[in-house]
């Protein structure tokens, strides 16, 4: 298996101090775990993108810019380029600026966003969410992969004979499709022969594992080897403690704090935006978060993978209360006392 860090970087008032580090140390903190995550070995770094909402993800090219020119090896993902709200011109040219400066190392992972609001910020409607996921993607498709492309759709302007520049590093970068509720961004991917990336951050296990085997289905029907289609699966929070016991005692307050200051009452129907898991203990026991002792944490990737058959597990160590230090602190121990025994147990060709 490969790991992969991933930072939405959140912005929010620790759920119970209330203190707010100011824009620029959240900055310094994505780069500097970026930088130790590669020291570490892990296999990549991801930055989310955020219109809504306490974050300071609006800007994701910029930030894997600073990470391109402070890493050489480790790949730069985005989890997730929100394709659904962005004219896909830009998002050409911007990545595969991208990809030339980091010298291939960029893989984009597209989707239609977590937060409803940015359709509104940008003028579309939210209603129209997966014919514009659709349409924007298959053209930015086209566009990495042809020159002098002609084409006319519905939600921009046409094209004729355009060739974005500059050209990709070499060849068409790897696209995955974020999925975290729905059948639509499954049903693309397979479509398209493209690899999943499930969130697999606030929803019961069975919710993530449906959309997969969907994905693992339509991908085959649709005429492609089965054994390309990679999966890669999110975690939510890593908490690593000698024993179960030091994790809740250590974690709990803040855990179930954030667990409150997240809620969404208007969204409360709506799945994907709301934890089941309120406790700590709900959170170890069933949720997808990564909270306990490195075995603890090894058995539950391992379980997972029993049923996901994933290649690439993503963990987050920012914006869940701990300091940079203890994040990197955090990240050291999995590279050494749980990666190592979750590679050999769940070998993966992806990146081989």
């Amino acid at each position: 298996m490969k790991f992969s860090v991933l930072s939405l970087i959140s912005h929010a008032p620790h759920p119970l101090t209330g203190e707010l580090p100011s824009a620029a140390e959240r900055f310094e903190d994505v780069l500097k775990t970026g930088v130790a995550a590669e020291r570490l070995g892990f296999d990549a770094y991801a930055v989310g993108e955020r219109h809504a909402g306490p974050f300071l993800s609006s800007s994701p090219t910029v930030v894997l810019g600073a990470l391109a020119a402070r890493t050489s090896r480790i790949r730069l993902l985005t989890g997730v380029t929100v394709v659904a709200i962005l004219d896909p011109v830009r998002v050409a040219e911007d990545y595969a600026t991208l990809d030339q400066i980091s010298r291939g190392r960029i893989e984009l992972v597209v989707g239609k966003g977590a937060e409803a609001g940015h359709f509104d910020l940008f003028g579309l409607d939210e209603n129209r969410q997966w014919d514009l996921q659709a349409e924007k993607y298959e053209l930015l498709r086209r566009l990495w992969s042809e020159e002098e492309v002609t084409w006319e759709g519905e939600f921009r302007p046409p094209l004729k004979k355009v060739t974005t520049v500059p050209r990709t590093y070499d060849g068409l970068p790897r696209i995955w499709h974020g999925s975290a509720t729905s059948r639509n961004s499954t049903e693309l991917a397979a479509r398209h022969g493209d690899p999943l990336f499930t969130a697999n951050a606030i929803q019961p296990r069975e919710a993530y594992a449906e959309l997969i085997r969907h994905y693992r289905e339509r991908f085959e029907a649709y005429g492609h080897d089965p054994a390309t289609a990679h999966v890669a699966a999110g975690s939510g929070g890593l908490f690593i403690a000698d024993t179960t016991q030091q994790a809740v005692r250590q974690y709990k307050d803040y855990y179930e704090a954030r667990v409150r200051q997240n809620f969404k009452p208007h969204l409360a129907d709506k799945p994907g935006y709301n934890t089941p898991f309120r406790t700590i203990e709900e959170a170890i026991e069933d949720g997808p978060q990564l909270i306990g002792s490195p075995q603890q944490i090894i058995d539950k990737i391992l379980s997972y993978h029993e049923v996901n058959r994933h290649d690439l597990q993503s963990i987050t160590v920012d914006g869940i209360g701990l300091s940079r230090s203890r994040q990197i602190e955090t990240l050291q121990r999995f590279a050494e006392e749980i990666a190592p025994v979750v590679r050999k147990e769940a070998p993966s060709t992806l990146w081989s």
